[in-house]
């Protein structure tokens, strides 16, 4: 068995022309949905994430400003830049670039955008929301897994999904979704003991723990499909995912490559939330 590459690029590609589609429909209703950056500090790989962030507002029509702040930057400060952005009526959504410099509280930061602007998902508020599975603005990449997953013409009705990894930002929200798409779910991390036994039960396996080429041919039963969510740099400065891609890719029946599987997404769920929230900003009453 050979798996099938999941291509994120173009996947994210398609729905980005979907997305360019509402854009220009909404714009001629009046409506120029918009999207603040708050970035601080000069942390090149966080730039490389706003310049994305930025080309693909571009790319589908998305009005964007960027608001770079010195590193330096006082806790009360950035609070009255953020303060400043919520009063535009331009702006539908504000992300602010993580992660923040030592001194800044991101806890005190993320709390102060409001949940209707909270574009990536992780304002207490949307997180309830998601929790008891009401409508929301979703966390941007585990919301690109479950679309990846579903691109494969899977019906996640009772499959058991093994995701390794218990972060905020991918393992538990991740979870939930695939909960409310009626998937079991397993949920492993640092302590699970015999992780091996466990993911060979995957039907489906998310991997999002950051460590290079973790999971291997002997944590993948055939027919699996392989949702590889690290991102790691090596020494010799290649990208590569938390699975060894090559011997993984010999008995999974769909696997996603690193770089271009899971990454595209995020960005590309990104603009969609922005899309969203414009829509319910201006909406309202409707």
């Amino acid at each position: 068995m050979s798996a099938v590459v999941i291509d994120g690029k173009a996947i994210a590609r398609s729905i980005r022309e979907e997305i360019a589609r509402e854009v220009e429909q909404l714009k001629q209703e009046g409506i120029h949905p918009g999207l603040a950056v708050v970035l601080v500090g000069q942390d090149p790989a966080s730039h490389s994430y706003v310049k994305g962030k930025v080309k693909g507002c571009e790319e589908v029509g998305i009005y964007s400003e960027v608001v770079c702040l010195e590193e330096s930057v006082s806790q009360a400060e950035l609070h009255e830049t953020i303060e400043q952005i919520k009063k535009k009526t331009n702006i539908h959504g504000i992300l602010v670039q993580l992660p923040l410099p030592p001194h800044i509280s991101e806890e005190a930061v993320l709390d102060l955008i409001p949940a209707e602007k909270d574009v990536d998902g992780f304002h207490p508020e949307n997180v309830g929301k998601m929790v008891i599975g009401k409508e929301s603005l979703l966390p941007c990449t585990p919301h690109g897994i479950v679309k990846l997953i579903q691109t494969t013409g899977t019906d996640l009705n009772g499959k058991h999904v093994v995701v390794i990894g218990r972060s905020n930002i991918v393992g538990k929200p991740v979870s939930l979704l695939l909960l409310q798409e009626n998937a079991t779910v397993t949920l492993c991390h640092s302590r699970t003991r015999n992780l091996a036994d466990l993911t060979r039960q995957a039907d489906i396996l998310v991997v999002a723990v950051g460590k290079p080429h973790l999971i291997g041919k002997e944590h993948v039963s055939p027919g699996t499909i392989v949702i590889d969510v690290g991102v790691n740099r090596l020494e010799n400065g290649k990208l590569v995912g938390d699975v060894r891609f090559d011997e993984v890719a010999e008995v999974a029946s769909y696997i996603t490559p690193v770089p271009g599987g899971v990454g595209p997404m995020t960005i590309t769920m990104l603009l969609a939330n922005t899309v969203k929230a414009a829509k319910a900003q201006t909406r309202k009453g409707d």
